[in-house]
């Protein structure tokens, strides 16, 4: 009897009436449906199984096949080994080398920099090399004389000698040949930051550092070869130098850039040497008479914890009167 509303429920042996689910089975077809099934799946597993089997035999020869050949060699082509393309020799950014003349990655494009480029760049008033790496005047019989740490070879650091250069007004500069090169045992490895002192005949005398063939930081003599010449073109390295080695408890690399020398009331150049201990910072000074022997004076004039190897130490005159910075400072009284 059919309820009103609703349909009829319909045996479902009626397999003639349309119905979008498919019939269900009685208890024996699904037996035996089902073990076909079982047959089926097993027929088709097991090739597959057999194929993956295979498979992973193969990985397995293999692996151990490779690991008991030598690994090939890749040559190199010869171009690629050409000093352009290696790393140069350097001191790093923090030193002031431009990225327009190092490349720090092996194999990095060049830059495509050219002098019409940057010729914008160059100096108008402040004298600079024709090329190449540079690095404090003196005046001497009517010239003012720049000597500079030069590197004739590239644009970084390395290979370091003396440039020289003269101009009567500081403007206009004329280029002489290098002062000192790297030519003897004691300073081989770049002849180092330096100062001049005028004697009180006249004549004058250069410290100077150099870095010997063991990278060892040594303090050496040189002077004009003809002290009357106003130019100073040659100069002569002392034939006793090294004049001064590190002193004990210094490291053999913590010991360079002499300044200036000046006259002490008891008759005696004396000058001051860049040093370290551990971490800390300190000066050195020394006495001497005749620039070739000298006597390192009892404790340090300056030393500061923490700041590491002080390189070109210099001094300045400072005011007796106002309470802070030089006679000129703009933070003291005047």
């Amino acid at each position: 009897m059919a309820f009103p509303g609703r349909h009829a429920l319909e045996d479902p042996s009626h397999s003639h009436i349309p119905s979008s689910y498919a019939p269900l089975l009685d208890s024996a077809n699904e037996t035996s449906d089902r073990q076909g099934r079982r047959r089926r799946a097993s027929v088709v597993a097991l090739p597959l199984m057999a194929v993956l089997l295979v498979v992973a035999l193969f990985s397995v020869v293999a692996l151990v096949t490779n690991g008991n050949k030598p690994t090939p060699m890749v040559s190199t082509p010869p171009e690629s080994q050409q000093p352009e393309n290696m790393i140069p020799p350097r001191r790093g950014e923090a030193e002031g080398v431009s990225l327009k003349s190092f490349r720090p990655l092996l194999g990095a494009p060049k830059y495509s920099w050219t002098n019409k480029l940057l010729a914008w760049q160059k100096t108008g008033f402040h004298f600079q090399p024709k090329k190449n790496w540079m690095n404090g005047p003196v005046f001497y019989k009517g010239w003012y004389h720049f000597f500079y740490q030069y590197n004739p070879y590239g644009a970084v650091w390395g290979n370091i000698a003396w440039g020289h250069a003269v101009s009567r007004d500081l403007i206009h500069w004329r280029h002489l040949p290098m002062a000192m090169v790297p030519d003897d045992w004691y300073d081989i490895n770049g002849v180092w930051t330096g100062s001049a002192t005028i004697l009180e005949d006249g004549r004058l005398v250069m410290l100077y550092t150099g870095s010997t063939n063991e990278s060892v930081q040594v303090q050496n003599l040189a002077y004009p070869a003809d002290p009357s010449d106003p130019l100073l073109v040659d100069w002569v390295k002392y034939p006793g130098n090294p004049v001064l080695v590190p002193p004990p408890g210094i490291g053999s690399k913590d010991f360079r850039d002499p300044t200036t020398a000046w006259l002490t009331p008891q008759g005696k150049w004396r000058f001051i040497i860049g040093s370290k201990l551990n971490k800390t910072g300190i000066s050195l000074v020394y006495d001497t008479k005749d620039f070739k022997t000298y006597e390192l004076l009892n404790g340090l004039l300056h030393s500061v914890p923490g700041t590491g190897m002080w390189e070109c130490v210099d001094i300045f005159p400072v005011s007796k009167i106002v309470e802070n910075g030089l006679d000129t400072g703009t933070t003291g009284r005047k």
